[in-house]
């Protein structure tokens, strides 16, 4: 199952510190607590006994003699010093990109979400998903309350410049914050599969949270809903076993030149698992920065997004996607296509089905031209057009 990441819920504050009666939990205590107690006791249970030298204690207490002590040997510590990152290393990626990225803490309507943005430009515009501020679609963009938190700890409100659901992307502005560092935007058509990638973001409300992979496959075509008109919200995913989760929607997956390559959006989930209690199997997925690009020159300029079209309704078949109908006007009754055409690529790539060719074409601007490859009665054909507009 493949899905939008929901927006992660805000993280439980940690437990007081405290040394529990007896190991007993109750069952009904949130996981994350329960981890956050374990680990913070585990940690004053180990220094409390070290530092009242728990250990000579113990051999007080003993009948037989303790032996030998040497207590005037200290521990040997190696010291490595902090060297400089290596270029081109995660730890170097982390460096550069860690103050581009903001966590997004959204509430309306009595709901509330967490999610991840990038700095695109220093006057303060990030980038992030169109779900992030609309809560997974509970709530309408502007009605969204969002905070943005930089990675050295200054916050403040941002309001929403535009979203666009199609490519679930989304603009919000932050005012009164100087010496922002916009991030290196790059370019998505020149990753190759098994090349290594960072993502970042705050998975479960986990600000600045780094994880690293490859590349897994290229044009992955990924439909994670439908928007209020019944349209495919697709696009051809850049796949990364880098982990990815909730709360991670929004932020940036960079190349190891620290370049913004794709904006990490949703995660395929194991059949049992859903809703926000899913986590990374290490399938994850992101769309490519070259998709969106004009997306985001249009809402930065005020305009309403627009997307390339075939004007054809669709369904799924063996050899790829059928033309069920056929818009009057549209590019495909303009090239000639009828209904029944089964269409099996669009410039060389291959269309396995309805989600795929949406996919495609969503890759596309409106008037590009492109050559589609479609089956008619069993014979091969192929045809030029140029692509409509929804606008």
């Amino acid at each position: 199952m493949t899905q939008a990441l929901p927006p992660a819920p805000p993280p439980t504050p940690p437990a007081p510190p405290f040394f529990p009666p007896a190991p007993h939990r109750s069952p009904h205590r949130p996981r994350r607590a329960r981890f956050a107690v374990a680990v913070l006791t585990g940690a004053l249970l180990v220094g409390g006994g070290a530092g009242v030298g728990g250990a000579a204690l113990y051999d007080g207490l003993r009948d037989e003699p303790t032996g030998q002590s040497d207590t005037g040997t200290s521990l040997q510590v190696a010291d490595s010093s902090d060297t400089p990152a290596t270029a081109g290393s995660v730890e170097a990626v982390a460096a550069a990109v860690l103050p581009s990225v903001v966590a997004l803490d959204v509430t309306a309507g009595g709901a509330s979400g967490s999610g991840s943005g990038v700095v695109i430009d220093a006057n303060g515009l990030i980038l992030t998903n169109d779900h992030v501020v609309t809560l997974g679609g509970q709530v309408p963009a502007d009605q969204a309350e969002v905070t943005a938190s930089f990675h050295d700890g200054r916050k403040t409100r941002a309001t929403v410049v535009g979203t666009d659901p199609l490519t679930d992307t989304a603009l919000i502005q932050v005012e009164g914050i100087e010496d922002l560092k916009p991030i290196t935007i790059g370019k998505s058509e020149d990753l190759d599969v098994g090349e290594q990638v960072v993502a970042i973001g705050s998975p479960f409300g986990l600000d600045a949270t780094v994880t690293s992979g490859i590349v897994s496959a290229l044009n992955r075509p990924v439909e994670v809903a439908r928007d209020q008109n019944g349209s495919s919200v697709a696009y051809p995913a850049i796949q990364t076993d880098a982990a990815i989760n909730p709360g991670n929607s929004g932020g940036p997956l960079v190349n190891m030149d620290g370049q913004l390559v794709g904006i990490n959006a949703s995660i395929r989930t194991a059949g049992s698992m859903t809703g926000s209690e899913s986590g990374s199997i290490g399938l994850g997925f992101a769309i490519p920065i070259d998709e969106v690009l004009p997306i985001i020159e249009q809402i930065r300029n005020g305009e309403t997004p627009t997307h390339a079209r075939l004007g054809i309704g669709i369904s799924d078949s063996s050899e790829g996607a059928r033309i069920e109908r056929i818009e009057d006007g549209s590019a495909a009754a303009d090239a000639g296509l009828r209904d029944g055409d089964v269409i099996t690529a669009i410039d060389g790539r291959p269309i396995s089905d309805s989600e795929s060719l949406i996919a495609t074409v969503r890759s596309y601007r409106p008037g590009d031209r492109v050559k589609i490859t479609y089956l008619r009665n069993g014979a091969e054909h192929t045809t030029q057009l140029e692509l409509g507009s929804d606008g």
